[in-house]
């Protein structure tokens, strides 16, 4: 398993690599000059199970409000910064736990040694992003295009050139917003590198569009044991990026914890409102600490014996439904309490 040998890599009070669980990122839309506003999305964030954050830093006022943001939170901060090292520098001054660059178009070799530099004087990480948007020109030419292999040479490379500067406290990201691409580029990556990688697929998306890009690309990626943290990019609520990639791992069996909801499609026979009372049921147990199963089914007909498998369940009928415990019928209840019967079995569970 590639993960399993990947160096461990510090960000503020977390690690990534080396085996170590696989960690939830997402990126601030904020602006984060204004220091309030970006800490309460942060807060947010973080309830819903973010593990890391990033900031965009594009201004010096941004890079000064890192300072104030990072007293009002708990997960580490990890600055954004293109093209300007100065800005790069800040962040870390500011105390970014960890900055993301690329090389590429920070400038020179000794605008990215400063950077460097700066980065090794307080054991910040760099996490040292190449996307497909960013390839090199020669690079482009020789393999005729943005190809896999042009991913990952650029990013060896630029890898390379801060090692040659004496740092190697560095993890990497290759992104692309074609799903075959990226898979393709982290199956050429793992073997040859020991930095811990930064896995997404880059500007997926709206919701429907992108959770479905991600699914599949973060699936193909982490199921062959590549990847140490994640990013789902939706363009829309950094939140449903929590939701999305809680959900994937746990999908994938590399997270537990949590209630997962599993819910029959609808047929003739549903008598209930069960795509309302689904997504009732999946934002209701959203804030309950239990590894269970709920079932959500649509009609009595086949919903007991769908449920089996179910921890606890409902099966609706015609103005009322069951209550499912372990497969069995355990009681009816009418329609308009169902939610609510269902949420005190959860808060009162016991094995």
């Amino acid at each position: 398993m590639f993960r399993d040998c990947t160096r461990v890599i510090k960000i503020g009070d977390k690690v990534i690599g080396g085996g170590n669980p696989i960690l939830i990122q997402s990126m601030t839309n904020t602006r984060t000059e204004d220091a309030a506003a970006t800490a309460a999305q942060i807060q947010k964030l973080e309830a819903a199970g973010c593990d890391i954050i990033r900031c965009a830093v594009p201004t010096m006022e941004a890079a000064a409000a890192l300072g104030e943001i990072k007293q009002q939170i708990s997960i580490p901060l990890v600055a954004d910064i293109h093209f300007d090292y100065k800005l790069a520098i800040a962040a870390i001054e500011n105390g970014a736990d960890k900055i993301r660059i690329n090389p590429g178009n920070i400038g020179s070799p000794e605008r990215v040694r400063a950077v460097v530099d700066a980065a090794r004087e307080r054991s910040i990480p760099i996490r040292v992003g190449v996307n497909s948007g960013s390839l090199e020109k020669e690079l482009l030419d020789k393999y005729h295009g943005v190809t896999a292999e042009g991913l990952v040479e650029s990013a060896l490379h630029k890898v390379s050139m801060i090692e040659d500067m004496g740092y190697d406290n560095l993890v990497i990201s290759i992104k692309s917003s074609d799903v075959l691409m990226c898979a393709k580029a982290h199956e050429l990556i793992a073997p040859q590198t020991e930095y811990p990688l930064h896995v997404g697929i880059t500007e997926a998306g709206t919701l429907l569009s992108g959770n479905i890009k991600s699914a599949i690309g973060l699936g193909m990626i982490l199921s062959q044991g590549i990847g140490d943290t994640i990013r789902v990019s939706l363009t829309g609520d950094p939140l449903e990026e929590i939701k999305s990639a809680k959900l994937i791992l746990k999908t994938l069996g590399l997270r537990r914890g949590g209630i997962e909801v599993v819910s029959c499609p609808t047929c003739g026979r549903t008598q209930i409102d069960l795509i309302g009372l689904a997504n009732q049921v999946e934002d209701m147990v959203a804030d309950i600490p239990l590894n269970l199963k709920v079932a959500v089914m649509g009609c009595v007909v086949n919903g007991p014996g769908e449920a089996k498998e179910a921890d606890i369940g409902i099966a609706g009928g015609k103005k009322e439904g069951l209550l499912i415990k372990k497969g069995e019928v355990i009681r009816k209840v009418p329609e308009d309490q169902l939610l609510s019967v269902l949420r005190e079995e959860l808060l009162n569970w016991s094995e």
